[in-house]
């Protein structure tokens, strides 16, 4: 199969497409054919030699974290799929290859109007925002939500499931990408390079304060991130773009009873993985088939085009997804 193995670290041009064996088929597992897959900020960092695959080292280190294809094996313990079907899900690496094995259980159905070449740029960060915001975060209908990076992949996944519920979401953005947040869905955008989004936060909710804060940035939004939440409220941190340490008044969130949740789907153990991928499935996937949630998909490569994919990325050029067509 066609794969981009990372046989040194270092910038984009290190992302290489070469051949290699196809996965080895495990009793429960379905081989897929991958269609298209997407470009994550994690895969970013592990290209850089930051952000190491989770043990068991594969022999070819290939990344990615998602993947939508069609099925064309059954390991012989599987009954949920057949060949043929067509399928996404999250995967700890192997997501830029042509072929990838998974759990039959980790894999889940592709929405009724969502094709496969687009399906590629939903599981990662779809399943990440419905995790944070809802499963771990707790935002039930009618409450609120702090977004920072709403232009992202994660943030426009998020904006959409938050107003789904009938949430008041906030978000940060670049200049930009504030409008297109807005268009959305989001209730307030905010410039994080001018504007104060604490007080956008408060003045959205009446001097409360948000239920759950998504964070992406880390550093020093994490303080300022305990400013803006409500009594009992949850920051989720689900990633580190500024940087991988704050400085936190731990009376403040002690005084608000509050709490900071540091999460991650790469490195959970496959029943963990499994567990949120068909909840994802129940509640999330409906709302594809209705039209009600779409991926948001800036611009397309092809796997021979990775290195200017992950360019892009880097220059945080794009508003949602970065999709990549690894074949028809």
């Amino acid at each position: 199969m066609r794969a981009i193995v990372l046989d040194e670290k270092g910038g984009p041009e290190v992302l290489r497409v070469r051949e290699v064996p196809d996965p080895v088929l495990g009793p429960d597992e379905v081989l897929v054919d991958v269609v298209s897959t997407a470009v994550n900020r994690a895969e970013v960092l592990q290209r850089m030699g930051l952000y190491p695959q989770p043990a068991p080292v594969p022999k070819f280190e290939i990344p990615g974290l998602e993947f939508a294809g069609r099925v064309v094996a059954l390991g012989e313990r599987v009954v949920s799929w057949r060949v043929g079907d067509g399928v996404m899900g999250i995967v700890s690496g192997g997501g830029y290859a042509s072929r990838v094995a998974v759990h039959e259980r980790q894999a889940i159905r592709i929405p009724s109007n969502i094709s496969l070449s687009d399906a590629g740029a939903v599981p990662e960060v779809w399943i990440t925002a419905f995790d944070a915001l809802v499963a771990q975060g707790g935002l039930a209908p009618g409450g609120s939500a702090l977004i920072h990076a709403g232009g992202s992949g994660v943030g426009t996944a998020g904006i959409q499931i938050a107003k789904a519920l009938g949430a008041t979401v906030i978000v940060t953005a670049s200049a930009a990408k504030c409008a297109r947040c807005l268009e959305l869905g989001a209730d307030r955008a905010v410039d994080y390079a001018t504007d104060d989004f604490v007080a956008a936060a408060l003045d959205a909710t009446a001097g409360r304060g948000v239920d759950v804060v998504l964070d992406v940035i880390g550093g020093d939004y994490v303080d300022r991130n305990i400013d803006a939440l409500a009594s009992k409220g949850r920051i989720l941190q689900v990633g580190t773009m500024g940087s991988g340490k704050a400085s936190v008044t731990i009376a403040k969130l002690m005084g608000k009873r509050a709490g900071i949740i540091g999460t991650m789907l790469r490195a959970r153990p496959l029943d963990e993985k499994i567990t949120i991928s068909q909840r994802f499935a129940r509640e999330i996937l409906p709302g594809f088939d209705s039209g009600k949630f779409v991926p948001v998909i800036d611009t397309r490569f092809s796997l021979d085009q990775m290195a200017d994919a992950h360019r892009m990325m880097e220059a945080n050029a794009n508003f949602g997804k970065i999709a990549i067509d690894v074949q028809p």
